[in-house]
């Protein structure tokens, strides 16, 4: 008998030291309702191989929405985010340069996004504020920091902000009751709402929170990009399994905010580096015989020089018009009764 080849895939989810976790059918389209879906993308937790599952995106065929089916169970939270997440670890797990380039990029978004609440903002939430980086430039900017919400999974983080004088709540958005309704001007998303079990449940939420023309800012990956559409199948950086539980385009995503009383105004694409970096890296390392000591090139949490360079070539092609891997939609509250 031929000896059978195993991928180097195989190979590293062949580990008995990464777990299968419990996971929970989602068989019905969180936007239209419907039940009729096709198959989309597969893969595994390539980038921290938390869990060995293989999971599967699908997309409704009534409105094109993609979500992850099965996707973990509530309970394995805690195993698919881990403390060493980088959301958690900003500070400690990216280069200084990166951050530092980072930072500058965060300033000039948060400063244009301020600019079109087009008044003041004397109120302000960030829902999944990691470390608390746009609660403390907000801070900066003047806002008075028991008005600045921060809504964040980790404990330690949210003791943390709130020893600093910020209104921080260990809470999932979908259930926070810290936020008085009709008290923020602005609120921001950034690379949440994919995360979330619900996003109908998520914008209904954070439209109670907002004043009538109060301004939300959300940032998703975005599906109709040319890394998206080039390895679709199963290397793609952006699915993110399983942590990406909600996928959008420019046109679903504001189908959606215009379901739950929102008015989309803007739609800004952003820089893609991490996406093209790990998809690079996934098909690297995993696909047929592997090449990990090329593969390392391309993680973005420790290739600065790579990173620099995909930054520079999506802000030059978003700069001529190009639909990047990562969009911002703005998006005011209506002020019309009964939303």
């Amino acid at each position: 008998m031929p000896q059978i080849m195993m991928t180097a895939e195989q190979r590293e989810f062949a580990d008995p030291t990464i777990p299968t976790i419990a996971t929970e059918a989602v068989p019905t389209c969180d936007i239209c309702g419907g039940m009729d879906a096709e198959p989309f993308a597969s893969g595994r937790d390539f980038e921290l191989r938390t869990c060995r599952n293989e999971w599967t995106f699908v997309r409704c065929r009534h409105c094109a929405h993609v979500w992850l089916d099965p996707r973990p169970a509530v309970a394995t939270l805690p195993t698919i985010y881990p403390k060493s997440y980088y959301a958690y670890s900003y500070e400690t797990t990216i280069p200084w340069l990166a951050r530092a380039g980072k930072a500058l990029l965060d300033r000039r978004k948060i400063s244009s996004i301020v600019r079109e609440v087009g008044r003041p903002v004397t109120s302000f939430a960030d829902i999944g504020c990691g470390t608390g980086r746009y609660l403390r430039a907000m801070a900066d900017a003047g806002v008075p920091r028991a008005r600045i919400h921060g809504l964040e999974l980790d404990a330690q983080v949210v003791t943390r902000l709130r020893e600093e004088g910020y209104s921080a709540h260990h809470a999932r958005v979908e259930t926070c009751e810290g936020i008085p309704e009709r008290s923020l001007d602005l609120a921001t998303m950034f690379h949440v709402i994919e995360h979330v079990e619900s996003p109908a449940a998520v914008l209904d939420r954070v439209g109670r929170w907002l004043v009538p023309g109060g301004i939300l800012a959300l940032e998703t990956p975005n599906l109709d990009s040319l890394d998206a559409r080039r390895h679709r199948a199963r290397w793609w950086g952006g699915y993110h399994f399983p942590r990406h539980w909600h996928l959008f385009t420019p046109e679903t995503i504001q189908a959606l905010l215009r379901r739950h009383g929102f008015e989309p105004f803007a739609v800004r694409y952003q820089t893609g580096h991490s996406f093209w970096m790990y998809t690079f890296h996934h098909r690297l390392r995993y696909d047929g015989i592997g090449r990990p000591e090329i593969a390392r090139w391309f993680d973005p949490m420790h290739s600065v020089g790579f990173l620099a360079g995909f930054t520079a070539f999506d802000l030059l092609r978003a700069a001529f018009g190009a639909r990047t891997s990562a969009m911002l939609v703005l998006a005011r509250r209506s002020t019309s009764e009964g939303n």
